[in-house]
């Protein structure tokens, strides 16, 4: 038979939060026990009410704070502790940005055995206002509520399913986070209003692309509804009916999306379901930092892997002998080949591998330990005149952009991490290999085997902002050969 659970209190406890947990709660310890409190800061004596209680740990949320933190600011947003897009509103933004770097040397440290020769400054926006109205690429949860004979546009309330009632989110880019309840009326008029869940917005440096995820095809009236919005809005409409190759415009809502790299004199051209970072500000900074680590000489040959659509090839392009890029989605590596020639680069391959399918066997003198080696797909695709064959399967040590060495590299993996490419990469003649990570464990799992076990020491390492007002941590780390 069960235990029965007992029952959560009624009145409120009372502690002091003694840290922030990585999700940007607060840390407090009740007759022994964890307790995770939402919109607690470290050093804080508040007033918290129970929400869930679990074996190892409880929930809660903060109902009053006795002793703020000098940290502790009003958040901007009127809907924050209810909707589930910010964690970090009530923190300072300059603290926050101290927090993940301090949460990034907890996690090398923890899960990796390991600390940087040096500290990278943190990466963060350059003003206060930067912090917000920066997110450029988003999806929206849309939902039909009977019960209040209306529609939902936001992001999911904190722990739930349900999307947050708000009229406008701080944290959007102000052309689409102020025009939510704009997008609600929109829908609440279309006869598939309760089949159309998501919206998909996609933004670089011009308009804006609103991807319509719709479960039934919309009428002609539905239609005609949405392109006299768009005409009003300056919005451009897209829907998507099934999987990414449905997505398409409406008649004459095609628009071309890019951004600038200013200080490196590019653009680059992208489709609104592509990979782009969030936050153009950030990523312009990333890149500048990427640059000034790897330092390519224009005798160099480097690699970047999980390239997606040139971000930092073509940067890194400009100033080393030859780059190659390599990335699993073709339509990405079909935007960078793209992009190399619209910015007149010719000394760059591209090339579409499936880096995770398998183990990848070595090259040169450490192959023989790993015998049986299998293979993955790849079709290579380059830019310039030397454009060559499109293998469909050759066993990596036999792929065309292995022809000569690579003295540098850079890594931009998914949150999986890119530890299905060490052994080879180590083997690859690379000197140096920067990592940029969207996950701070993989980053730290991945470093514990570059450094204990593949020959290279951490030289250096920082966190990125890429996300303010959230728990959500990037960071940079740069390896180097012993």
């Amino acid at each position: 038979m069960s235990k029965k659970r007992k029952p959560l209190p009624s009145e409120p406890i009372e502690a002091v939060i003694e840290s922030l947990a990585h999700d940007g709660r607060g840390i407090a310890r009740v007759e022994g026990k964890t307790v995770f409190v939402h919109g607690a800061l470290t050093g804080e004596r508040v007033r918290f009410r129970l929400t869930r209680r679990l074996r190892r740990h409880d929930e809660a949320v903060v109902t009053e704070v006795l002793e703020p933190s000098a940290q502790r600011v009003e958040p901007r947003c009127a809907h924050f502790g209810v909707c589930g897009g910010c964690a970090l509103q009530h923190m300072d933004p300059a603290a926050q940005i101290e927090n993940k770097q301090a949460i990034l040397a907890d996690v090398l440290q923890r899960i990796g055995g390991l600390a940087p020769a040096r500290w990278l400054p943190p990466l963060a926006a350059a003003d206060a206002e930067a912090h917000w109205g920066y997110r450029r690429k988003a999806r929206l949860g849309v939902r039909w509520v009977p019960k209040k004979g209306r529609v939902l546009v936001g992001f999911r309330e904190r722990g739930s399913s349900f999307i947050a009632d708000v009229q406008r989110c701080e944290v959007l880019h102000p052309a689409v986070g102020e025009h939510l309840e704009a997008l609600a009326r929109l829908i609440e008029g279309l006869s598939i209003r309760e089949r159309l869940p998501q919206i998909e917005v996609a933004q670089g440096d011009g308009p804006v692309v609103l991807v319509f995820r719709v479960l039934d095809p919309p009428s002609a009236a539905d239609c005609d509804r949405l392109l006299s919005f768009a005409a009003q809005s300056g919005f451009h409409v897209y829907l998507q009916e099934g999987g990414v190759e449905t997505v398409r415009p409406l008649p004459g809502q095609e628009i071309e999306l890019s951004y600038r790299l200013p200080n490196q004199g590019l653009t680059l051209a992208f489709e609104p379901n592509d990979f782009t970072q969030v936050n153009l500000e950030l990523n312009r900074q990333m890149i500048d930092q990427a640059l000034a680590l790897l330092d390519p000489q224009p005798d160099e040959r480097l690699l970047d892997l999980f390239c997606g659509l040139g971000n930092f090839t073509l940067p890194l392009a400009r100033q080393a002998r030859e780059l190659v890029g390599v990335e699993g989605d073709a339509g990405l590596v079909a935007r960078a080949q793209a992009n190399a020639v619209r910015n007149g680069i010719e000394n760059v391959r591209f090339y579409t591998a499936d880096l995770y399918a398998q183990a990848l066997p070595q090259t040169g003198a450490a192959a023989g330990a790993h015998s049986g080696a299998r293979t993955v797909h790849q079709a290579g695709v380059q830019t310039g005149a030397q454009a060559g064959p499109h293998p469909s399967s050759l066993p990596l040590t036999a792929m065309p952009w292995l022809d000569h060495p690579f003295d540098k590299a850079l890594l931009d993996p998914p949150r999986s991490g890119a530890l299905e490419v060490l052994d080879w990469l180590a083997s690859s003649g690379v000197q140096r290999i920067l990592y940029v990570s969207c996950y701070p464990a993989t980053l730290a799992r991945d470093a514990a085997k570059l450094v204990g076990e593949l020959g290279f020491r951490l030289e250096a390492a920082g966190a990125m902002d890429m996300f303010p007002h959230t728990a959500h941590l990037e960071a940079m780390a740069l390896f180097e050969r012993r």
